[in-house]
């Protein structure tokens, strides 16, 4: 069975509560629901949130959905997500970020085929093979389009083993960073489309995906060739946020590795 879990949180330290800002009158966490539910190769849905107070609106939220919510730790998300899946019993695991309210359908079944028919550990589109390193990398697509699917023993083996923040923070880098330990795959697109930043962080991110959904008929199912499509039409909306370097979350996370090796050693 393939589940996918979506980790969501209100305490978005760029901007904080961005999952429930609206654009017609639902929230965008609504839009990330609804694409991955309209994948012919998810098998059910999950919510992993933190206990914080503050997370209490996602899961009023979600149960308007009939969907399942987990709660766990708010910076140990490899926590929450081992828990998650070890709770439920989960044996394939899709992971799919919150802040991607356009994430296509499609490319979910692409890469759960992919992983599927290859008997893979670990599978994204985005993180590329280099010189036999597993470098983060956008591999074609827009930024926000973002999949990965891995097993519960893959999962498992990180939890036990990621010591580093960033590994913790960011689920799956210590599979990515063992490909001697794992079995790892990938997904490109055939066209380059990774100057499009669909992604929500900051609020120029917000403005660029609400200009886009408001473009298409309410209800509508995004994909990517129809996003695409819209931007040919409309290619000067794309410096919106072009500035925004896509990994900048990443980076982050391995300052403050550095910062806390620092005052281990010291």
């Amino acid at each position: 069975m393939n589940t996918a879990i979506i980790q969501a949180r209100m305490g978005s330290t760029r901007l904080p509560g961005k999952i429930m800002m609206s654009v017609r009158d639902k929230p965008l966490l609504h839009y990330v629901i609804n694409q991955v539910l309209q994948s012919k190769k998810i098998d059910k849905l999950i919510i992993a949130t933190t206990n914080l107070p503050q997370d209490d609106e996602i899961v009023k939220f979600v149960d308007l959905y009939g969907i399942k919510v987990f709660r766990g730790s708010e910076e140990d998300v490899l926590d929450r997500y081992f828990h998650c899946a070890k709770e439920l019993n989960l044996d394939i695991i899709v992971r799919i970020t919150s802040d991607c309210p356009l994430i296509d359908p499609e490319i979910i079944d692409k890469c759960v085929e992919k992983f599927e028919n290859k008997n893979f550990d670990y599978l994204s589109n985005v993180n590329k093979n280099i010189d036999g390193d597993w470098i983060y990398n956008p591999c074609g697509f827009p930024s926000g389009f973002g999949v990965e699917v891995f097993t519960f023993n893959a999962l498992e083996n990180a939890w036990k083993n990621a010591k580093k923040l960033s590994d913790r923070e960011h689920v799956t880098q210590y599979i990515l960073d063992n490909p001697k330990k794992f079995k790892i795959g990938g997904l490109e697109n055939q066209e380059d489309f990774s100057d499009l930043r669909l992604t929500l962080d900051h609020q120029v991110d917000f403005d660029l995906i609400k200009l886009v959904i408001e473009n298409f008929p309410d209800g509508e199912i995004y994909n990517l060739k129809k996003i695409i499509s819209f931007f040919d039409d409309n290619s000067h909306l794309k410096l919106i946020n072009s500035h925004i370097q896509f990994d900048t979350g990443y980076l982050k996370s391995l300052e403050e590795d550095k910062f806390t090796e620092k005052n281990h050693s010291d």
